[in-house]
């Protein structure tokens, strides 16, 4: 130390802001016993609890107010949507029974190391996004806004299928449901029926006349849909009330929001096993397929389900995880949450394929009817000889397995001339074999079979309140995942970003409720989060793994949770998730790049839907999704390895001592001084633990620990010692 410099006395209550770097002015940096010295940590355990209970630490964060919000939070983030018109589909389309294994296999590979890892980044640093990629990396903290991008864009049109939802939902407290038969056209002579629900259904028609009156092109945008509109403008107004007050307002609507849809499944899953044709539904959804698990693309399709059904990247896991204690086992709060996700796909499956058998059932019914009465004509025309038919068979009741007999009879004695008799075979399972997904399947398909529900309309409530009640626990992570960063990094008041958030984001989606808003809804769905949300999370693994630290780490969530996580996460961190997240990346692009870009269109014409490539303009909105999305990434590490901007808290932490704790989270920048004179990059340093007690001790001293950013800060005393008038320098 200077030979001038005096210890000075400092109070108990006094705050003193000081930066390291104007002590390190004050230091004589050739002094040995100085370079040997090092501030240290007393490590004594400190309940995190909030300003309300009494805490000494100064740390206004907010908590969840009970371990049941907190899971139910993540539960209703992660169970959304597409647990319930995407898994069935992926699932009966890639080998059933097969397909499940195939799902828990990547589960246990992909989907719980990747959960549990943002969920302890999110604990640890209790931090958004934005904050923990600073933290880990300075020059990675792209990783952070990119995520906030991605939830930006697939909110814009998440709310929208929530808007659709509530307008169905308003609709359903009619008897007969709207949608349950073709509309009437009256003229001056006659009435008739509408020729374009004729050539399709009454459900089809609704969905794309009534409800989007949607255009033939998305280059046909045709004006704003008022009905739409409405409904979007009530969709944003909830998840506004819902998050004005962060957790604190949201974390009780998740009692709701996140354990209603369990109710209604389960009471439709009921419901459906007493209809005729649900067990022939459940029979072909799960009879395994063993052999198409051998096609690398099915391995890809489980991939991405799994990838998406956790909701890894969007920020909002790692939000929700910012306001445990940090104590809380994490380990256990991920395998719980991706068990019931992987349950409740199973549920939503069981349910669909049991209404959608109950549906089947009746069209075969309706198709069977309909044939036998065009065998009935044939026969009297003499088309076909009446003693080909066995005698037994009634055509005035007959069954579907008589019908099939005297179907295979037909077809063999008449089998030159039977096309031209245009008799279908009536198949259950070529009707269960057209099984759509997305809002086909929530707005067609399902609304179709409960309009053969006894008590329909209360099916119909209850079921369109489920999905907005699975859009909305969506929406709330999803919001969280922009809004907790964006508050944390810039200190902005939650309130007023909050409104003005869903204020902005309402006026850009406008763009989906425009009559051209569904192909619209496509193009985001396909390009503004797959292929970004794969790019940030292969980042958020490479960070930790190799920059952070995969050692260090493991350390980390040993001081955190007070037991070693199992070394099977090590492997899959540094090993097996990379690889696997790389060759799921490029087997996408390659997909992305084989697939022709385009959308299906509604040709009013034809009543029916149309592939059609999107225009020029298309193409490059396309485009700029992808880029926009993970341009933040390239943006801040140029920026800030090239030192772009200069920062005002300059290249060294700044922090606030007061009672010996530290209140201010020290902004951890790398090549700063006090890094450099221990030879430290930013991946070696510690996380932040804060309202520890500060003091210097010697390097020789048996038991060493770093300050709460890792770096060693220089010149201060133990604000918490009592006096020390007289003490020795080279004590110091």
């Amino acid at each position: 130390m200077p030979k001038n410099s005096k210890v000075v006395k400092r109070e108990l209550d006094d705050e003193v802001i000081e930066s390291v770097k104007d002590l390190l002015s004050n230091e004589d940096s050739a002094d040995d016993a100085f370079k040997k010295s090092e501030l240290i940590v007393d490590v004594q355990e400190e309940k995190d609890t909030d300003a309300e209970e009494g805490s000494e630490v100064e740390d206004e964060r907010p908590a969840w107010k009970n371990k049941m919000q907190y899971i139910l939070a993540q539960v209703g983030f992660s169970v959304g949507l597409g647990n319930v018109w995407r898994f069935p589909y992926t699932c009966q389309k890639n080998g059933g029974g097969a397909y499940l294994l195939l799902y828990l296999i990547l589960l246990l590979v992909i989907g719980i190391p990747l959960f549990f890892l943002e969920l302890s980044l999110g604990q640890r640093f209790r931090q958004g996004s934005i904050g923990v990629w600073n933290y880990i990396s300075p020059k990675l903290g792209g990783i952070g806004f990119a995520s906030c991008v991605v939830s930006f864009f697939v909110a814009l049109y998440y709310n929208v299928i929530i808007g659709w939802s509530l307008f169905y939902f308003s609709q359903s407290f009619q008897q007969p449901l709207p949608w349950d038969q073709c509309p009437l056209v009256k003229n001056a002579s006659y009435t008739f029926v509408e020729p374009e629900c004729e050539k399709s259904s009454a459900t089809t028609y609704y969905w794309y006349r009534e409800a989007l009156n949607i255009s033939s092109s998305i280059s046909e945008n045709g004006g704003l849909n008022w009905k739409m509109t409405v409904c979007l403008l009530a969709a944003w107004v909830m998840v506004c009330l819902a998050m004005f007050k962060g957790i604190q307002s949201s974390g009780k609507i998740m009692y709701f929001s996140s354990l209603f849809p369990y109710m209604v499944l389960i009471c439709f899953l009921i419901r459906a096993f007493l209809l005729d044709g649900s067990i022939d539904g459940i029979h072909h959804m799960f009879t395994p397929k063993l052999e198409i698990m051998l096609e690398p693309k099915i391995w890809r399709e489980a991939a991405t389900q799994v990838f998406f059904a956790l909701s890894l990247g969007f920020g909002g896991v790692i939000a929700f995880s910012s306001f445990n204690k940090r104590d809380n086992n994490c380990h256990f709060d991920a395998v719980l949450v991706c068990f019931v996700n992987f349950f409740t796909s199973i549920l939503a499956t069981l349910v669909v394929f049991a209404v959608l058998g109950f549906k089947a059932n009746v069209i075969n019914e309706k198709c069977i009817a309909e044939n036998s009465k065009m065998i009935v004509t044939f026969l009297k025309m003499g088309n076909i000889s009446q003693d080909i038919i066995p005698h037994h068979i009634n055509f005035s009741a007959v069954t579907a397995e008589d019908y099939h007999l005297v179907y295979d009879i037909i077809q063999k004695v008449k089998e030159e001339e039977f096309p031209a008799l245009h008799l279908n075979s009536c198949q259950i399972e070529d009707e269960l074999n057209k099984a759509v997904q997305g809002t086909g399947l929530a707005f067609i398909a399902f609304t179709e079979a409960m309009t053969h529900f006894p008590a329909s309309p209360f099916w119909s409530v209850m079921f369109f309140l489920m999905l907005v009640n699975l859009g909305l626990g969506s929406m709330f992570g999803n919001t969280e995942g922009i809004i907790t960063p964006i508050v944390d990094t810039f200190k902005v008041r939650k309130e007023i970003f909050t409104v003005i958030y869903c204020l902005v984001a309402f006026c850009i989606g406008l763009i989906f409720v425009q009559r051209s808003g569904n192909y619209f809804v496509t193009m985001f769905d396909d390009y503004s989060a797959s292929l970004p949300l794969l790019i940030v999370v292969i980042l958020e693994n490479i960070a930790v793994s190799f920059v952070y630290g995969i050692d260090k780490f493991m350390e980390d969530l040993r001081d955190m949770l007070g037991f070693a996580p199992n070394r099977y996460y090590y492997y899959m961190w540094k090993y097996m998730s990379p690889l696997m997240l790389l060759s799921l990346l490029i087997s996408s692009v390659v997909n992305m790049g084989l697939s022709p870009p385009g959308y299906n269109a509604w040709i009013e014409d034809k009543a029916s839907e149309e592939f059609l490539s999107y225009p020029t303009w298309g193409m490059a909105v396309c485009f700029s999704l992808v880029v926009l999305a993970i341009l933040p990434i390239p943006v801040v590490f140029i920026i800030r390895r090239c030192n772009l901007i200069d920062d005002s808290s300059g290249n060294l932490a700044s922090v606030t001592y007061k009672r010996g704790r530290v209140l201010k989270e020290p902004v951890n920048l790398e090549g700063d001084d006090a890094s450099l004179i221990h030879g430290k990059i930013s991946s070696e340093m510690s996380s932040p633990n804060f309202g520890k007690n500060i003091y210097r001790k010697q390097s020789g001293s048996p038991s060493l620990d770093t300050a709460p950013n890792g770096r060693y800060g220089i010149g201060y005393l133990m604000a918490d010692m009592p006096d020390m008038p007289d003490m020795p320098e080279s004590d110091l």
